[in-house]
Parts: C-alpha cells; structure tokens; sequence
C-alpha cells in the first residue's frame, strides 16, 4: 500500500510544510488544479482542492471516495476504511 496527500500549492510549499511537520510521506503538488478538478475535489469559490480522501485498488480503479473528511479522526476512519475494503495489515 502507498499513501501521500495532494495538494495545489507548488512543490517547495509542500516541501516546508512536510518538513515542519515531519512527514514520512510525500505531498505531491497539483498547482495548476488540473488533476483536483479531474477528481472533483477543487472548491467552485477560491480556488482550494476540499479536503478527500480517495482509495484507489492495486488496479488503478476508485474504490471509495471519502468526501467527508475530519483532521481530528482521518487516522481512525482511514483504518476503519482499509479494513472494510479489505487491505491487510501490514505485520
């Protein structure tokens, strides 16, 4: 399994941001909005990719797309979610 977020901000943005807050993943930058509007994740009023979380199979297909999502439970509920699709966990 891979994991990492998106955002629209440019690369050297994500990479402070990554590095104040010490992420072990990365933060892949979409500045030009074209893949968060392909998704259907950018606000219509300011310009912001809304905050997804998008399961995508071994395959390459949309397994379930989290529109809802919570700073403060986004750790439980994606567990919650890899569980109920199935993906193991890692030993």
């Amino acid at each position: 399994m891979a994991y990492f977020a998106a955002s629209v901000d440019d690369a050297e943005t994500n990479r402070k941001f990554a590095e104040s807050l010490e992420l072990d993943y990365p933060i892949l930058s979409d500045p030009s909005k074209k893949t968060a509007r392909a998704y259907g994740v950018l606000a219509s009023v300011g310009g912001y990719a809304k905050r997804h979380t998008i399961y995508i199979g071994v395959d390459g297909k949309i397994l379930h797309i989290e529109r809802d999502v919570s700073p403060r439970s986004a750790g439980a509920d994606v567990a919650a979610r890899l569980e109920a699709l199935g993906v193991p966990k890692k030993p």
